[in-house]
């Protein structure tokens, strides 16, 4: 968190919270919601200043709660998600991965897959969803462990419904086997994993 955020927190401690003016899309895109209306669904007008999308990154965290937020100097700011807490990205020196704000995933401790495909990876930083254009780059190279059989080829096996609950899944940046949840749902990984998709005022 910057410097200057913690100062401000400091000096203003008791600065009320706003809620439904900010959300985080399934490409890891912010968007303003100048209306307030993110919890109604809004879409919400994209952020495009690399500027603000930087400060907006390096002061995002999490409460005790699950509830997600950005500290916009003394006043926190929390966030609709749409998908997870982080969307995860292909990092340009290889297969590691990197959330939306720019984080180097070090650890995996589970891969989600929901009802429609979607690949979710449990971090050390939190639940991330893989962005759809990395998708392919990050399912090809998993593997069922043991054998070694890739993912994609034992999904398509006959016995994959009844087994795969029980799969633990290597991938060549995270070697260390973990287990697949392989039939999860989207509408409930938030309770699941312990996060707020929609935070509301108490």
């Amino acid at each position: 968190m910057d410097l200057s955020v913690k100062q401000a927190m400091a000096k203003w401690p008791n600065v009320p919270a706003v809620y439904g003016w900010l959300s985080l899309d399934e490409r890891g895109r912010w968007h303003i919601h100048e209306r307030g209306d993110a919890a109604k669904g809004s879409p919400g007008e994209l952020i495009t200043s690399p500027q603000i999308v930087a400060f907006i990154g390096r002061n995002y965290a999490a409460d005790d709660q699950g509830r997600w937020y950005f500290q916009n100097g003394p006043q926190r700011v929390y966030v609709r998600l749409d998908a997870a807490p982080y969307v995860l990205r292909v990092a340009d020196t290889g297969l590691r991965l990197v959330t939306h704000t720019g984080e180097t995933v070090r650890t995996i401790k589970a891969w989600w897959l929901d009802e429609a495909g979607r690949l979710y990876a449990q971090t050390d930083l939190g639940l991330g969803l893989i962005d759809g254009r990395d998708l392919e780059s990050v399912l090809a190279p998993l593997r069922v462990q043991p054998g070694n059989v890739p993912l994609l080829d034992a999904l398509e096996g006959s016995e994959a419904q009844a087994n795969k609950a029980s799969w633990q899944v290597s991938h060549p940046s995270y070697p260390t086997p973990v287990p697949l949840h392989g039939d999860a749902s989207r509408s409930a990984l938030a309770a699941d994993l312990g996060f707020v998709a929609n935070p509301l005022p108490e």
